[in-house]
């Protein structure tokens, strides 16, 4: 089965107008020939502005944005954060949780994602949920373990049918921003896990849910990814900066689905 393929592009805390203008006016050249969606998570502080960039150019029917994180809360006396509802007035449909960031800089623990993705779910905002283990636990074999309990933790709270408009993202700790991606079976070996344990309690879920992979994705792997049948996609990171660099790697993924 093929699901709906996605290329999420999580830029960080990096960007500018100037980039922001100069990346959608380039891309926008390209991206109504793709037969597969964009997401781009560019800064909180700039998703209005963006949102604003890709209607001037005529492309928010094929580019949509996300925001990297969002508060535990709707309203109230939170100062510097963002909530969900906010994120849903300028039209914001994507939302990145549990990013490994977040749980390594922010201590962001199985309790916080677990409020950020109800509050998404009460606004209709689908969540990318990041999961993934750190070098010790996969050192210890413990990876696909790891991924279940995360799983398991929106399972025991909301039941899988908390799954349907839901992304989940494959995101091991250890392997972000390296020089080299992991070896691409060993990932669909993991996706494949993944799914397998989702079909435990709802076949529907199961084939249809987008499995995507973070992590050092490149050029150079971008291909071999995205031929396991169990990776509908991937969350770039570093790579997706360079406009001429994304395009290159669009381009790649656009031949082979079209081929």
């Amino acid at each position: 089965m093929m699901r709906n393929l996605l290329i999420i592009s999580n830029w960080k805390l990096n960007g500018s107008k100037y980039l922001i203008k100069n990346f959608v006016s380039n891309i926008s050249l390209i991206v109504k020939n793709y037969n597969f969606s964009i997401v781009i998570a560019p800064p909180l502080l700039y998703l209005d502005y963006m949102q604003y960039i890709i209607q001037l150019y005529n492309c928010d029917n094929y580019i949509s944005l996300s925001a990297q994180n969002i508060d535990t809360n709707n309203y109230g006396s939170f100062t510097g954060e963002i909530s969900a509802k906010m994120l849903k007035d300028i039209g914001i449909k994507y939302a990145i949780i549990g990013h490994a960031d977040r749980k390594v800089f922010h201590n962001e623990n199985s309790s916080t994602i677990l409020k950020k993705f109800a509050i998404l779910k009460s606004e209709g905002i689908t969540p990318i949920l990041c999961i993934g283990e750190t070098k010790t636990e996969y050192q210890a074999n413990q990876t696909i373990v790891i991924c279940i309990k995360q799983i398991d933790n929106i399972i025991n709270n909301f039941g899988i049918l908390a799954f349907k408009n839901t992304i989940i993202a494959y995101e091991p700790i250890w392997a972000i921003n390296k020089k080299t991606v992991i070896n691409p079976i060993y990932i669909q070996d993991v996706h494949k896990a993944i799914r397998n344990y989702l079909m435990k309690y709802n076949d529907e879920i199961s084939k249809n849910i987008n499995i995507q992979y973070g992590g050092s994705v490149s050029n150079e792997n971008i291909l071999n990814l995205l031929k396991q049948p169990d990776i509908d996609g991937v969350l770039v990171g570093r790579a997706s900066l360079n406009i001429s660099n994304f395009i290159k790697m669009l381009n790649v993924v656009n031949n082979f689905y079209s081929c």
